[in-house]
């Protein structure tokens, strides 16, 4: 890389709010803020600043230290449709109606708003009778953290053309060792292909979403941004601080009523501010004594019992249960494919 091109990747482009949003996102998956920003030269403070803009180094290094560490390989894919970018400015394309003309004119405005939001990836757009095509291209040497971030964008779109259209065919050029029809679970009524020349979905611009007086593009936009406004960010810092406590006790000691008294608040209180925020707190304890067991699973030699009463369960055929509840397979099953 010359030196013109090593100045450019620390140059700032990319909202931190992104940054934050993504932060979010991976603790709701049992990964701590300080494990991803552990590479990456981000301190939490320039994470806390609204104004601040991150580097491409620096997203780099907040990426290749969540992909190191998550469990599931279509995460990408799902933070890109959670991005919740109609909350971050698009609420001007509630006023496109449902016409074909409209909804290719709401793709070509998805397509430059992502270019303005994320500069990251670029994308081509192109058209074949009533189906438009949305092609991504490098702007930047992503490496091996390039496909990581075309599943973001591929998610984001999906999210954003999901409102007119009702059909996806999403090409990558990469290889996923998940069953397509996992992925498709992600994106219900789209076709997921893998080891394909390009990053690319395909979207028919007819047969889409009809308008509903109550539940149309206006309607849809709007709520996405009241629900952000409304949400406070006590109610997202309480959820962060559950998951701190969690990740520091993820067996006993990490049940509810002791972690509702280490924030100074009753269970019934803290249930509450969780459900604010969508979430409860069996479902965030869950998602960590899933993300904990697998790790002592896969890389480690403890015994199922050990790991079971690590976990908070009193003998191993409760946490057998558990485990294959949170992931359908058994531990012993996963301990095998690891090894």
């Amino acid at each position: 890389m010359q030196s013109s091109n090593r100045m450019a990747y620390n140059v700032p482009i990319v909202s931190v709010r992104y940054a934050r949003r993504f932060v979010r996102f991976m603790e709701g998956k049992g990964i701590g803020r300080r494990a991803l920003l552990k590479e990456s030269g981000v301190d939490v403070d320039q994470l806390a600043n609204p104004e601040a803009f991150l580097s491409m180094n620096q997203v780099i290094g907040i990426i290749h230290q969540a992909e190191w560490l998550m469990q599931d390989e279509r995460t990408p894919f799902e933070f890109g449709q959670q991005l919740d970018f109609p909350a971050h400015g698009l609420l001007g394309y509630a006023l496109l109606g449902q016409q074909e003309q409209d909804r290719r004119k709401l793709v070509s405005m998805i397509v430059q708003y992502l270019r303005v939001c994320l500069p990251v990836m670029d994308m081509e757009l192109s058209s074949t009778g009533s189906s438009v095509s949305i092609r991504l291209r490098d702007n930047w040497d992503l490496g091996e953290l390039r496909a990581f971030m075309a599943k973001i964008y591929m998610g984001s779109i999906h999210a954003l053309a999901s409102q007119v259209c009702s059909h996806f065919r999403f090409e990558f050029d990469f290889q996923s060792s998940v069953d397509p029809r996992h992925w498709e679970k992600l994106a219900r009524g789209s076709e997921m292909h893998f080891g394909c020349p390009f990053n690319q979905v395909t979207m028919p611009l007819t047969g889409g979403p009809t308008k509903d007086s109550e539940q149309d593009l206006a309607y849809s936009l709007a709520r996405a941004r009241s629900r952000e406004e409304m949400e406070p960010e006590s109610v997202r810092e309480i959820v962060t601080r559950v998951r701190e406590r969690l990740m520091n006790h993820p067996g006993r000691g990490g049940d509810l009523d002791t972690v509702a008294a280490g924030l100074d608040m009753s269970p019934r209180s803290l249930r509450h501010h969780l459900a604010q925020a969508d979430t409860s707190f069996r479902d965030i304890r869950n998602d960590i004594r899933r993300t904990f067991a697998t790790r002592y699973l896969t890389e480690t030699d403890l015994p199922l019992d050990v790991i079971a009463d690590r976990m908070g369960f009193s003998d191993q055929a409760s946490f057998t249960r558990a485990f294959r509840s949170w992931t359908g397979q058994t531990p012993g099953e996963v301990r095998r494919q690891g090894r």
